[in-house]
Order: structure tokens, then C-alpha cells, then sequence
């Protein structure tokens, strides 16, 4: 426990822990992000929360898609190396592993995920803070895994939090 019990709180909330790619043109990038939520049953829709000054959000305010990778509890480093930002890693998507392209959105498919959701942005909602709120209409999905015999990464899973 820290003397801020706001952050303690807010490092007791569960969070996955996904692979957010996205492209504007042919520049493709790939992030990790755990704020993450569906907010819609009709139409399906997601929310991705995603930092100002992360690249990744310059090409989803341009190219208007992105897709949520979904990767296993037991493979986390399938995820590592996305985790870096593209500042510190510039060449992070032509050294990744081989990855395909979704149908829908044309967004990276990566090696590893179980599971990916294509989203067309429909939305973004600027909060006052240092993130926005990326608001996504699914428009394609593929699974690799069945869930039911799969559990999902979280941060805790990597002995990582984000939050507070």
C-alpha cells in the first residue's frame, strides 16, 4: 500500500492486456493497451483508451481503424514486443514477427493472438486528461483459439499495472 489511496484502488480493478494495431496509409503500428471495454451490444462497440502522445493515436485519427489483438495467459511474450513506443523502437513493426492482415480494416493481425476484433472509429472523445477515448464499431472479428479452453492475458498475468 502506498500513502495514495486512490491509486491502490485503482490497481485493484482487473484489466486484460491486448495489442492494438492499427495503420493510415502503408504505415502500420502496434501498442499494448489495457483499457479496453465493449460499450455496445447494437451496434457492436468497443472503447480503447489510448494515449495523446502515442503514435498509435495520430494513425487511428487519421486512418479511422484499428484492431484489438487478444492474446493467451500463458504466452505473454508473444505480446513483449509491442510494448516498447515507436519513439524508443522505430523499426518495432519491420523486426516483429510475421503478422497478417485483417479483412475489414487492413490493421495487423499478430502472430500469437487468439483472438482479433476489427473496429472502424466512429468516435473520438478528447477526456481533458492524457488519454482519449477511441470509440470503435466492430466490423469483423476472428478467432483462432476457443475461449473455453484459453484464458486471457491480464497485467498481472506479467507482473505489470498501468493505472493510478
Amino acid at each position: 500500500m502506498s500513502d495514495d489511496p486512490i491509486k491502490d484502488a485503482l490497481k485493484m480493478m482487473s484489466y486484460g492486456f491486448y495489442s492494438i494495431t492499427t495503420h493510415s496509409g502503408d504505415e502500420v503500428n502496434a501498442m499494448v493497451a489495457n483499457w479496453v471495454t465493449q460499450a455496445s451490444f447494437t451496434p457492436r462497440m468497443v472503447v480503447v483508451c489510448i494515449a495523446k502522445k502515442a503514435h498509435s493515436h495520430s494513425l487511428i485519427t487519421s486512418g479511422k481503424v484499428f484492431t484489438i489483438n487478444i492474446f493467451k495467459k500463458d504466452d505473454p511474450e508473444a505480446i513483449k514486443h509491442y510494448s516498447k513506443p515507436s519513439a524508443r523502437n522505430p523499426a518495432k513493426m519491420s523486426n516483429a514477427p510475421p503478422y497478417t492482415i485483417a479483412p475489414e480494416t487492413g490493421c495487423p493481425v499478430l502472430q500469437g493472438a487468439v483472438a482479433y476484433v476489427e473496429c472502424k472509429v466512429t468516435q473520438i472523445v478528447e477526456t481533458g486528461g492524457d488519454h482519449d477515448l477511441v470509440v470503435g464499431e466492430v466490423v469483423g472479428a476472428g478467432v483462432n483459439e476457443p475461449k473455453e479452453v484459453t484464458e486471457i492475458l491480464t497485467l498481472p498475468d506479467i507482473g505489470w499495472s498501468y493505472s493510478g
